[in-house]
């Protein structure tokens, strides 16, 4: 198998470059692809030599967030380019018309990312169904006054409870199968996943509704497109059980923020909220503040050592690349009216 090491160029930004390639992966970067890892684009359109030359030189990018959109304006600047490989997620953003006119191969590590996603939602499923938030707030506000949890909380737990998980994405299908050795009974809303394939994947296919009716949890894992928009709306989340869960990890564009806003504050729905719409909730939100909400910024997917999985990820694409192997994580043109 021949080798070889393309022009590579990274496009994020500057300040994520360490965070996210530590000096070993610097390092088997280095060896697969002929780059600068000191020289990090967050405008191609910057003056300067270097940074001119290396985007005329360049083969493969190696992006990640922060990264501009790839355009015509900059594919003219770039004759050589023939490869993106994403570090992240979603290329929707950055992927543009122009790069699939050119031929440009596309890969992104969704695959990578959506581990650590799942892996919070799951946390979060069984944390919410045993109330651990709520015990919390009264625990500390009683500060260690006897109390009977099992009668105050006779309907906390997690045995039997029925799981709602709206699309069948790549996050969505992980949380399925890390739900499998609890005591849970997941169910699957998916437009695109017949009731064989769902039961090929251990869950009952249902409609939106039907899941909203039915769950103790509901987590969402569909893409951000305009017939997603506000699809838990003030009518569906009228549909969810009293005490039931929302969890939110996907889009903020999904949830209709006032009507959730609406019923968290009435006490009688519960969230886990990590994407909201506006990206960041102006400062006299509720949603701060209410002792049944848990909001966090945005870090379910890829944090901290996180990130070097995404990097290995791209790492080996570009191997693979530079080895004239396809790549293992392909973004198609025609799916991206379906994913994130």
């Amino acid at each position: 198998m021949s080798r070889r090491r393309p022009r590579a160029l990274l496009a994020m930004s500057p300040e994520l470059r360490p965070r996210l390639l530590d000096a070993a992966t610097a390092r088997r970067l280095r060896e697969v692809a002929s780059l600068d890892t000191e020289l990090v684009l967050d405008d191609f359109e910057r003056p300067g030599g270097a940074a001119v030359t290396a985007l005329a030189e360049a083969e493969v990018l190696l992006t990640c967030w922060g990264a501009p959109a790839v355009d015509a304006r900059v594919l003219a600047a770039a004759p050589r380019l023939r490869a993106v490989v994403h570090a992240a997620g979603s290329v929707k953003q950055l992927i543009t018309a122009a790069c699939w006119e050119r031929g440009i191969v596309v890969s992104s590590a969704a695959a990578a990312n959506s581990a650590p996603v799942a892996e919070y939602t799951v946390a979060m499923v069984l944390l919410s169904n045993k109330r651990v938030m709520q015990l919390r707030e009264e625990y500390r506000g009683m500060r260690g006054r006897p109390h009977d949890w099992h009668l105050r909380y006779a309907h906390a737990g997690n045995y039997r409870r029925t799981v709602g998980v709206v699309g069948a994405s790549r996050i969505g299908r992980r949380v399925i199968e890390l739900l499998r050795p609890y005591d849970l009974e997941p169910v699957l809303y998916d437009p695109y996943v017949s009731a064989e394939e769902a039961a090929g994947l251990g869950v009952r296919a249902v409609g939106l509704d039907e899941l909203c009716r039915m769950s103790d949890v509901v987590s969402l894992h569909a893409p951000e497109l305009p017939r997603t928009r506000s699809m838990i709306d003030r009518r569906r989340l009228g549909l969810m059980r009293d005490g039931a869960t929302l969890i939110n990890t996907a889009r903020g564009s999904l949830v209709d923020t006032a009507a959730l806003t609406h019923e968290v504050a009435s006490g009688r729905l519960h969230a886990v909220i990590d994407v909201t719409e506006p990206e960041v909730l102006p400062a006299e939100s509720p949603l701060y503040d209410l002792p049944n909400v848990l909001l966090t910024p945005h870090i379910a997917g890829s944090l901290g050592n996180e990130l070097h999985r995404m990097a290995d990820s791209a790492v080996q694409e570009i191997a693979r690349y530079a080895a004239g192997l396809p790549f293992a994580h392909p973004v198609h043109r025609e799916d991206l009216d379906r994913t994130a």
